[in-house]
């Protein structure tokens, strides 16, 4: 049997564990966000992105749920993926994932360049002493301040890469996924990356938005679908950008200024990143930028083990783009200008740094390579070969990684540093004009977007601000939702519609009764009509068939209204009953019958009649109370 962890660990009771993303952090871990969404499976949605090699928060995900029991797995984007196969491979899940293509593919590739990487410089031994609690504590920043080291694991492998990746579902925007016959799941762009989704999870009477990684912006992908998101009982909102503060054009444009000014004085720019995603938005801007600030004889490389598939993949996914992206597909023309530069010779990319980049590589030069964390990958030699000369530049734009801490084994550096963190997530103003749009009944975010930063506490802008404030949450709490699941659907067969006499009881509200037999499967409930009683045979053994058939009892007419009770006692009296007493109680009413010591007790949903052994004055009492009652 399915285990119910969907909106709740009961039916009755709706429950999201949740795990929140770590406010305005430049260092994430992976994090997974739990959503109870069916009544009969457990919904796993995850959101956040894990990019380390390592993901330490597994665990302790682990501790609050065990996965083998997750059925489905939702996917927001490819940067949500990255720990997937810890998940399919090593905890007993056997259920779905759900993902759309675009997420799928480019995921892959994110994942494929990561196994590269770490693969490129295998270690003879391991060391793992250092993990001991003792020792951890003696060790520098950031080693000592790391969490749960202890469960920290080796990298997967290309081959546990593809069997997490043989467990995803391909889905489309706006396809309707049932799950169990409970509750359907949506996908809806989000409008961050190519085939990122936010996710309505709903029965037929409520209705579940998970918005995560999601922006307004106009960029390459399609834009963000927010109709969809209205009326919505409860809407979950996380990954929002971690540089509030920062406006993402003006990141970009000062990107530009600062690699046109240092390749202008003989320098080389370094750009680490990661093979898909912002790369692209920044190839389209100096695909308009390098001509008018005199860059056209400037090359520009792209390094990466999925460099080239990164590139294609771009100009192929063309209905996941935005509308003008989409049309120049029919002209014929890419959709991505980076296919020009690429003709032009002006942009050039390779698998690694050895082979044919050696041979083309010339300065002054600008270079596209990852890692961002600056831990691993080809960055790592670019820093070692230009950090000693003042003339080049190593740009951040990707927000995931604090520079500082990144750039700290490359001290002493005479090389310049430059910080644009290009997120365009949604910020603070433009949550507060979705929400005014969509209209959630309850908003749950996680506890540091209800505050302001620590370190600008006077800024009441960075927090959200919504009407009824928003429900907060910390890592790892159950969090119960404010709605409770009180109808269900049920189908009627149409005969059984066809047999159906309504009896009009107030203008314009019709009743009818319905005799039926209850047919529940795979959670859908549908009304059949019930069987015909057995005709009698002449033989003197039944057959089988009949044995189960249950008996079709005469039904007893169903009453509705009220009683007046003035006019039921002015009734009583004119049919010889005296000495009437009434008395008022919180249900309703009592009639004392003091002559005949008989009490008859008049509420809002039945009425009794008490008297002492004499059933022929009960049944003319009754008679007397169904005179005001409607029979149908």
């Amino acid at each position: 049997m399915l285990r119910s962890l969907i909106l709740g660990h009961i039916r009755r009771e709706r429950r999201v564990v949740l795990r929140e993303r770590p406010h305005y952090s430049e260092e994430p871990k992976l994090l997974l966000c739990t959503l109870t969404a069916s009544f009969v499976s457990r919904v796993l949605l995850i959101c956040v992105p894990g990019t380390d090699t390592h993901h330490p928060s597994l665990s302790l995900q682990t501790e609050l749920i065990d996965l083998s029991t997750v059925d489905v797995i939702l996917i927001s984007n490819y940067h949500c993926m990255m720990a997937l196969p810890y998940i399919t491979e090593y905890t007993g899940f056997t259920g779905t994932v759900y993902a759309t293509e675009p997420t799928m593919q480019i995921g892959r590739l994110l994942m494929e360049e990561l196994v590269n990487f770490i693969e490129r410089v295998p270690k003879a031994q391991s060391a793992s002493l250092w993990k001991n609690k003792d020792i951890q504590r003696l060790l520098p920043s950031p080693l000592k301040d790391a969490v749960e080291v202890s469960t920290w694991r080796r990298c997967y492998t290309m081959q546990e890469v593809n069997s997490a990746l043989s467990k995803i579902q391909l889905v489309g925007y706006s396809q309707k996924i049932e799950l169990f016959g409970a509750v359907q799941v949506t996908p809806l762009s989000s409008g961050y990356a190519l085939g990122s989704s936010n996710w309505i999870i709903q029965s037929h009477y409520e209705k579940v938005s998970y918005v995560s990684g999601s922006s307004l912006l106009t960029t390459h992908p399609q834009p963000m679908d927010q109709a969809s998101l209205k009326n919505s009982d409860v809407l979950v909102l996380t990954g929002l950008t971690q540089i509030p503060t920062a406006n993402p054009d003006g990141m970009v444009g000062e990107f530009c200024s600062n690699l046109a000014l240092t390749v202008r004085n003989g320098g080389n720019v370094l750009v680490p990143c990661y093979p898909s995603g912002v790369i692209y938005d920044l190839l389209e801007c100096l695909y308009q930028y390098i001509d008018s600030a005199g860059l056209s004889s400037i090359p520009f490389y792209f390094i990466s083990p999925v460099a080239n598939s990164s590139l294609e993949f771009s100009q192929i996914f063309a209905e996941w783009l935005c509308h003008n992206k989409q049309s120049k597909v029919y002209l014929p023309e890419p959709p991505f200008p980076h296919a020009e530069l690429i003709q032009t010779n002006k942009l050039k990319h390779y698998p690694s740094i050895h082979g044919d980049f050696s041979n083309d590589f010339r300065q002054p030069c600008v270079v596209f390579t990852g890692h961002p964390s600056l831990r691993f990958g080809d960055v790592v030699h670019f820093m070692e070969l230009w950090g000693k000369s003042s003339l080049n530049t190593v740009i951040f734009t990707e927000p995931d990684f604090s520079y500082l801490e990144a750039l700290a084994p490359y001290q002493p550096l005479a090389m310049k540093c430059i910080y644009c963190p290009i997120d365009t997530r949604l910020n603070f103003i433009q949550v507060s004009k979705l929400l005014k749009e969509v209209q959630p009944l309850h908003v749950v975010c996680p506890e540091q977007y209800t505050q302001p930063p620590p370190a600008q506490s006077h800024r009441m802008d960075l927090m959200i601000d919504c009407q009824p404030p928003a429900m907060s949450y910390r890592r790892a709490e159950v969090l119960a939702l404010p709605f409770k699941r009180r109808y269900e659907k049920i189908e009627i067969m149409p005969e059984l519609a066809d047999s159906l006499v309504p009896m009009e009881i107030k203008p314009g509200i019709s009743l009818a009764t319905v005799s039926a037999v209850l047919h529940t499967k795979d959670n859908k409930h549908v009304l059949q009509p019930p069987p015909r009683p057995a005709q009698p045979t002449s033989s003197k053994k039944r057959k089988r068939v009949s044995e189960d058939v249950p008996d079709c009892k005469v039904l007893k007419p169903l009453l509705s209204g009220s009683i007046p009770v003035e006019q039921f006692v002015q009734t009583l009296e004119k049919h010889g009953f005296s000495d009437i007493k009434v008395e008022d109680t919180a249900k309703g009413h009592i009639v004392l019958l003091q002559e005949a010591e008989t009490l008859i007790q008049i509420e809002e949903d039945s009425t009794h009649i008490i008297c002492d052994n004499d059933e022929t004055l009960r049944v003319r009492l009754r008679d007397l109370v169904l005179r005001f009652l409607q029979k149908f």
